[in-house]
């Protein structure tokens, strides 16, 4: 085999290398639209608080992916956020459906997760899902059990005289 050929067999692997890491960045980033059509219905929820759901996360059902979110607004009556999702076609939905803005694994992005209800009548496009429950923020959480206790370390007599371990790593002291 002459070095030409060898040099050129070279940059050959090396760009194929090049184009499968691109590949797989775009489909990490659920940016990458190879083979997915975007024929379906439309439906919309509002929420409360989205957390960090972003435009193209996954809608599922039983960890089945079944469309995606499309756009996320804020409704200026309600002042909610407003996500409408894009349901395959092949995927129909009972009317009292509810929707849910999960995490994938403890760090991992957010996704819509549709749960069927009982209904016989179907949601049919431009219907809005009206039983939600919006994302968990883990900062709320938190500040809350913070919260909720140091208030308990104020009422009781015993926790004033001996903060918990929890109030006293937080800096709350009971006095």
């Amino acid at each position: 085999m002459s070095r030409r050929n060898l040099e050129m067999m070279v940059g050959a692997f090396v760009l194929l290398g090049i184009a499968a890491l691109l590949f797989l960045a775009l489909k990490a980033a659920n940016l990458a639209s190879f083979g997915e059509h975007n024929q379906g219905y439309t439906v919309t929820a509002k929420f409360d608080n989205i957390g960090g759901l972003k435009a193209r996360a996954p809608v599922r059902s039983a960890g089945v992916t079944v469309g995606r979110v499309r756009s996320i607004t804020l409704d200026l009556k309600t002042y909610q956020g407003l996500v409408t999702m894009q349901i395959d076609d092949g995927v129909r939905f009972p009317k009292d459906s509810s929707a849910k803005i999960l995490t994938a694994g403890l760090l991992g992005d957010q996704y819509i997760g549709l749960e069927a209800g009982a209904d016989d009548k179907e949601l049919a496009p431009g219907d809005v899902i009206t039983q939600t429950q919006s994302a968990v923020v883990l900062e709320n959480l938190i500040g809350q059990m913070i919260f909720n206790k140091a208030a308990d370390a104020g009422t009781s007599g015993a926790a004033a005289a001996a903060p918990t371990p929890l109030a006293a790593a937080s800096g709350v002291v009971a006095k």
